[in-house]
């Protein structure tokens, strides 16, 4: 399976300007035959809370409907990165996964809200999460997989529930701000050697107006080895992975059959 990590330059508030690069990337990423491509957190606006309300969508919106068209368009998987969507409840920052053929088969909304970023003043949780099934277009699904958005990295609770549920490669669109470089790439490869799974995390490049964003979008294997990484630059990376890995190192090393949940309990 190829995958397709867009690190786009997301500029604040643009949504015309950003769709636009978001479908250049798509359409290029399918030109170059991945069979997944998956775009960023928050890439119609970015964390532009002082006008959230000018960029929150309807989960049958205009992003919703593009998203659904590229992926029927190129038959390709199409993670399509979060952007705020209004429920009964609030606003979420909520992250949408269709199939090559345009059907919607993951919703799901931040369960994680960052302080230090205003999230929880302007955005409301998620309080669930779910696995899909997803291969190559036109073959049987090859794997399950999950989806995480950017804080939930550091949960590392989220992504076992996605393994436990047989996930064994996790997506994670992200706007990870370079004074914390360092944690987002540990903790992408803690949570791919603890739960013996792909993990594929995708950032953005730029600046809003409080933070700086670095890129660094990584692809890590079962084993805790990078499979692709970017630098600070916009760009596609392109990351092949075999599921047959996962399998063998999960029988190498037992971790998920060893686990003692009753002695977890609080």
């Amino acid at each position: 399976m190829r995958v397709a990590l867009c690190q786009m330059e997301v500029a604040q508030g643009d949504r015309a300007g950003n769709r636009a690069r978001a479908e250049t990337m798509v359409r290029e990423s399918a030109g170059n035959r991945a069979d997944v491509v998956v775009l960023p957190e928050m890439w119609t606006c970015g964390y532009d809370f002082a006008h959230l309300s000018e960029h929150t969508e309807e989960i049958d919106g205009e992003t919703a409907t593009l998203l659904g068209q590229w992926a029927r368009e190129h038959g390709i998987w199409l993670i399509g990165g979060s952007f705020p969507i209004q429920f009964a409840d609030g606003v979420s920052n909520t992250a949408l996964t269709f199939a090559p053929d345009g059907t919607l088969v993951n919703l799901y909304r931040k369960i994680h809200l960052i302080g230090l970023m205003d999230e929880d003043r302007h955005l409301a949780p998620g309080e669930s999460r779910a696995t899909f099934a997803m291969g190559k277009p036109g073959t049987p699904p090859a794997t399950r997989a999950g989806v995480m958005i950017c804080y939930d990295l550091r949960f590392p609770e989220l992504a076992r529930a996605h393994v436990l549920e047989g996930a064994e490669i996790l997506f994670l669109p992200a706007e990870w701000p370079v004074q914390r470089a360092d944690h987002w790439r540990t903790l992408i490869v803690a949570r791919a050697i603890e739960n013996q799974a792909y993990v594929i995390g995708v950032n953005i490049v730029g600046r809003n107006d409080r933070d700086r964003f670095a890129g660094g979008s990584l692809a890590m294997d079962p084993w805790g080895r990078v499979v692709a990484e970017a630098g600070a630059k916009p760009g596609i990376l392109y990351a092949d992975l075999d599921f047959q890995l996962v399998a063998d190192v999960r029988r190498r090393m037992p971790v998920l059959r060893d686990r003692r949940p009753k002695a977890y309990r609080l």
